[in-house]
């Protein structure tokens, strides 16, 4: 079973339903729904998805839809560790490079799928935009 690690993007991207984008968001969580693929975050993320979709979706709502994703997202934690990684890191983006710390710490990951793959080149893992994982 395929292991991917998804960047905050494509949880706002399917949360949001931000065309044309979230189709490729759709796909990946019935995947993972369906068992096909086993899907993982950062607990960042979900942080960042809340704050990021608070203004535009209803409190108790966005509550529930990130409840409900967090059965089908393994999620990794952010500990101090991972901080301060973080912070040393040579990434320009400090989120991203959160993102790379919790995603590299997954054994056998196959991919982090992002639209943002400028700011992945340097992560060690092989990174996908959605269309590209939706092609394989």
């Amino acid at each position: 079973m395929k292991k991917i690690f998804v960047d905050t993007n494509i949880i706002v991207d399917l949360i949001a339903d931000r065309k044309p984008f979230s189709k490729f968001a759709i796909d990946l969580f019935n995947k993972a729904e369906s068992k096909q693929i086993k899907l993982f975050a950062s607990s960042h993320s979900i942080a960042t998805t809340y704050y990021v979709l608070k203004k535009f979706v209803s409190e108790k709502g966005l509550r529930e839809t990130l409840y409900s994703l967090c059965d089908l997202i393994t999620i990794v934690a952010m500990d101090d560790t991972a901080l301060k990684k973080g912070l040393l890191s040579k990434h320009k983006d400090f989120e991203d490079a959160l993102q790379i710390i919790c995603a590299s710490s997954i054994d056998k990951l196959d991919c982090i799928v992002t639209r943002n793959i400028k700011d992945f080149k340097d992560s060690g893992v092989p990174v996908l935009s959605p269309d590209e994982l939706y092609k394989n």
